[in-house]
């Protein structure tokens, strides 16, 4: 666990640890200055139950169209299929509370849930946890970033500027 985190703070993550009681209140903190929430379908409930903002789920009755993910002031909160400690990496696989992979690409912030019983040690232990390593797969490192000709950082380019990762211990 020690291990994720200072990788997911070395690619300019944001990580806030707490347990299953404190996941409510801690979600619609990193959340508040959100306007809008989306969430897959299959997100349970209880993680929005403390955030007061307008939450939209993707699929419910239809997916919701990429202008919408787009707009200002909107967020996504996903869970995670499994967490790589030595690389640092989410792994997403379109799971209930995941949703597909626009979600997670296109608004500015993300938000993801990940469970201490997801971290695995490396790639090849993350992928046998899978149950189909074969499907396409949406693998998180950090916040969108990268520099252009001289080095100098941009954030934000190819998927959300702002990346926040909830380890529910316990």
């Amino acid at each position: 666990m020690a291990l994720l985190v200072d990788r997911l703070l070395d690619y300019k993550a944001t990580v806030r640890r707490c347990n299953p009681d404190e996941l409510a209140g801690t979600v619609a903190e990193l959340l508040s200055g959100a306007s809008t929430v989306v969430a897959p379908s299959g997100a349970p409930e209880g993680w929005l139950s403390g955030y007061q903002g307008r939450v939209l789920r993707d699929g419910e009755p239809q997916q919701l169209a990429v202008a919408d993910l787009d707009a200002p002031g909107v967020a996504v909160l996903t869970g995670c299929a499994v967490a790589v400690a030595r690389t640092g990496t989410l792994i997403l696989d379109a799971g209930p509370d995941q949703g597909r992979r626009a979600l997670s690409l296109v608004p500015d912030h993300h938000v993801c849930v990940v469970h201490s019983g997801q971290v695995a040690g490396g790639v090849p232990e993350a992928l046998a946890r899978l149950a189909d390593p074969t499907q396409p797969l949406t693998l998180i490192s950090g916040p969108s970033a990268t520099s252009d000709i001289e080095l100098n950082r941009v954030e934000g380019v190819h998927g959300p500027r702002r990346l926040d990762v909830v380890v529910v211990v316990g």
